[in-house]
């Protein structure tokens, strides 16, 4: 079962506190189980003769043996949530850490709703079920087992009110069970379901606002709040069936006990102090019972988040794990060799046998049009996709063989759509290099034209950033994410399209300052804009995935076409503008 085996896995380093959870549970049931036995003899011993001495006697006993039930019950408890606690952290450090393994593809099969669900809600459902069953499903079987000994031990000719009440009891728990399993596997869908479409609306708030879409989307969330309101209330429904049956045959139970015992009262067959033990035995048999409900109640929820998160366990990545390598790469040469990249599902490849190499101390630019291949080419270089065929490597060496902290080091990326990360502008820009100084970040903030806007901030490098970093510009932003890649001073600068956001003549003073801060690095550049690259010492043309052309900005406007009608449609928006 994939619920038992994750449990077992993850609840095995704190053997010492389970074992100390159920020694202390079985003190504290078998006390419970000897209260009243004492009070029994009380009533027949002490009460029916009148011997005070010994009510005073017995009743003391009954003191301390609540006092130890009360005290084994506590620290059972206290040991069994910092059990389930330490389970449910485990749980939620592997997940975190499996997900951050995930290559982009495989994170975009799952979807970020169903990763953010599995890793809060389904391992909360584990967490919880792992603190119920320590609290309460270790208790439950010594007390039906010591309670059945004790009550036939009061009274055997009542034995049979046990064998009839208990199966009820677990044959009513069972149908239901059988019902609420696939509800809770709905449920959980319908928890990924919902997430998704907030996530995708907090996020495309600007561009709903634009287009004044929030009625349309105010009926997509009220769709699928819908339907796991649907779900939630037939649950329920199965819930508010279930405890009147179960207070039902609990009161069935004490009236048949009252009933057929008092006649064996009235015949001298039993104690009345026999009979109140009895009475007390069955209740705390059926009470186990109600609290196991409880158990079994959590169990199938529980079980659908143990396989959605042994599903996300199981996924081998699409990208290989590091080969590992001889020796570090000794320069920041970029090669692409013959390669090949298409996603998953697409009739044709993105990139198809792409070669070329990008040297350093030079400007590589990529150019094409739009869905050419040009962002798919730069993730292939730190290793977010991996090709199909072919190699990249890095100073010879192939990124298969450098692992994730190398290839850090290493590369550079600047992304289309720049991130920035709550906390402040200095942490941001200590994100590749944690010991780089005030001064590098400066000297960077002033390459990358951010120097002024981030100097004019009360706080300075220490200003607030939003997640993000929704609380500057887009232009902004970018000149930060740029700022971020020369602090960590890799050997390889990636920038897709990392331009686009400023005017021409930032634009200029940019490019003239990251020639000196980059000199003897290998500088890949994708853009759009043809006065962003054509000083590049090599430019590569791409044309549905393959290259078409390499060359300088003059050789190629002589010799190829694709390039030529690029740079025309570009003079001609500018001539009409």
């Amino acid at each position: 079962m994939t619920l038992l085996r994750l449990a077992l896995r993850y609840a095995r380093p704190y053997r010492a506190w389970i074992a100390a959870v159920i020694a202390l549970q079985l003190v504290s049931t078998i006390a419970t189980l000897y209260l009243p036995s004492l009070n029994a003899r009380i009533i027949d011993e002490g009460v029916s003769r009148g011997d005070v001495d010994f009510i005073w006697s017995t009743g003391i006993r009954m003191l301390l043996v609540c006092l130890l039930q009360v005290t084994a019950a506590i620290a059972a408890i206290w040991f069994g949530a910092r059990t389930a606690m330490a389970v449910g952290r485990d749980l939620r450090r592997d997940v975190f850490r499996k997900v951050d393994s995930l290559g982009a593809l495989d994170v975009g099969r799952f979807g970020t709703a169903t990763l953010i669900t599995r890793n809060t809600n389904d391992v909360q459902q584990v967490q919880m079920l792992v603190l119920m069953t320590l609290n309460f499903m270790v208790s439950t079987p010594i007390m039906c087992i010591g309670g059945i000994i004790m009550a036939l031990r009061e009274d055997p000719g009542l034995s049979w009110l046990v064998w009839v009440s208990v199966p009820l009891l677990f044959a009513v728990v069972s149908v239901l069970v059988v019902r609420l399993l696939p509800l809770f596997r709905t449920m959980q869908d319908r928890i990924d379901a919902i997430n998704g479409v907030l996530r995708e609306q907090i996020t495309g708030i600007r561009v709903i606002r634009a287009f004044v879409r929030e009625p349309h989307e105010a009926k997509r969330y009220d769709v699928a709040n819908r339907q796991i309101t649907d779900v939630s209330v037939r649950v329920g429904n199965i819930f508010v069936l279930m405890f009147p049956i179960i207070m039902m045959i609990l009161h069935l139970a004490t009236a048949a006990v009252l009933w057929f015992g008092g006649h064996r009262v009235d015949a001298g067959q039993i104690e009345v102090g026999a009979l109140t033990a009895f009475l007390q035995y069955l209740l705390q048999i059926l009470v186990a019972v109600m609290m196991g409900v409880f158990m079994v109640m959590m169990i199938p929820r529980a079980v659908v988040s143990a396989e959605r998160l042994e599903e996300l366990f199981d996924v081998v990545p699409t990208m290989r794990a590091a080969t590992g390598s001889a020796e570090a790469p000794t320069s920041g040469e970029v090669e692409f060799r013959d390669v090949t990249f298409g996603y998953p599902g697409a009739e044709l490849p993105v990139l198809d046998r792409v070669s070329f190499v990008a040297r350093p101390g030079q400007t590589t630019a990529i150019v094409g049009s739009t869905g050419a291949g040009k962002t798919t080419l730069l993730n292939l270089v730190p290793r977010l996709y991996e090709p199909q065929s072919g190699l990249v490597t890095i100073g010879g060496v192939p990124v298969s063989g450098l692992d994730r902290s190398q290839l850090a080091g290493l590369v550079g990326l600047v992304p289309q759509r720049p991130y920035l990360f709550s906390g402040t502008f200095a942490t941001n820009l200590r994100f590749g290099r944690p010991e780089a100084t005030e001064d590098e970040m400066w000297e960077a903030l002033r390459v990358a034209q951010a120097e002024d806007f981030v100097r004019e901030r009360s706080d300075g490098l220490e200003e607030h950033v939003a997640q993000g970093g929704t609380n500057v510009s887009g232009g902004q932003r970018q000149r930060l994410a740029i700022a971020r890649a020369l602090v960590a001073k890799p050997s390889v600068y990636l920038f897709d399209d990392s331009f686009s956001a400023l005017d021409v003549t930032t634009d200029a003073r940019l490019r003239a300052a990251l020639g000196q801060a980059t000199q003897g690095a290998t500088v890949i550049i994708v853009a759009q804009r043809i006065s962003t690259v054509r000083e590049a010492d090599q430019i590569i043309v791409l044309d549905g995935g393959k290259v078409v052309g390499t060359g300088t900005h003059d050789e190629l406007l002589e010799s190829n076409d694709t390039y030529r009608e690029i740079v025309e449609s570009q003079m001609s928006i500018e001539g009409a503008a």
